[in-house]
């Protein structure tokens, strides 16, 4: 297995779709770092050169990605909860943050049913 950004990207797999393996990186990013390296995106990363290799990191490691882009989200979401926005107020109660109903739906992010004793449903 090749490794990107201390990654490990799938062999057996177009180019294109092997750096989506890689937290940060989208296809639409993946086409432009290849195109930029100017590298074939149907190429299987099994018969990629080291040359090549060095080019798809050089172009990678312009991008914010893995612990750094992790890191700069959880900042974001502690900030909105600071200052206390709407929003920060739903990440802190665990509710939808855009604007879903929740009186049927939102079990993802409310979790199970609380059963509530005695009352009727």
């Amino acid at each position: 297995m090749a490794r990107v950004l201390s990654i490990e990207i799938p062999n057996n797999k177009r180019v294109v779709i092997s750096l989506t393996y890689i937290h940060g990186i989208g296809k639409s990013i993946s086409q432009e770092i290849l195109k930029k390296a100017k590298i074939n995106e149907n190429i299987r990363v099994k018969d990629l050169t080291n040359d090549q290799l060095l080019e798809i990191r050089k172009f990678a490691k312009n991008y914010k990605t893995e612990g750094e882009l992790r890191r700069e989200k959880a900042l974001n979401i502690k900030r909105l909860m600071e200052i206390k926005t709407y929003r920060g107020i739903r990440h802190r109660k665990g509710l939808p943050v855009r604007g879903q109903i929740t009186q049927k739906n939102a079990r993802t992010r409310k979790g199970p049913r609380k059963v509530i004793v005695g009352k009727k449903i």
